[in-house]
């Protein structure tokens, strides 16, 4: 009887937990967006600051008074 009740548990806590993720998985999809979108924009910010970074370092190379 004893492992019958903790069989019966452990069958229980698995379905509570699969509602909660089904429940949650349109709140995964949408931040699964987000960070796309995120990361994206950081993946451009960093671009463009590299971009920066080498203009310079070149500029001084080229431009370099001795």
């Amino acid at each position: 009887m004893k492992a019958f009740a903790i069989g019966l548990v452990f069958l229980i806590a698995v379905s509570i937990l699969s509602v909660i993720g089904v429940l949650f998985f349109p709140l995964i999809m949408v931040l699964g967006f987000f960070l796309k979108i995120i990361l994206a924009l950081l993946f451009v910010i960093f671009s463009i600051w590299l971009l920066g970074k080498l203009i310079i370092f070149a500029w001084e190379r080229i431009f370099k008074t001795k």
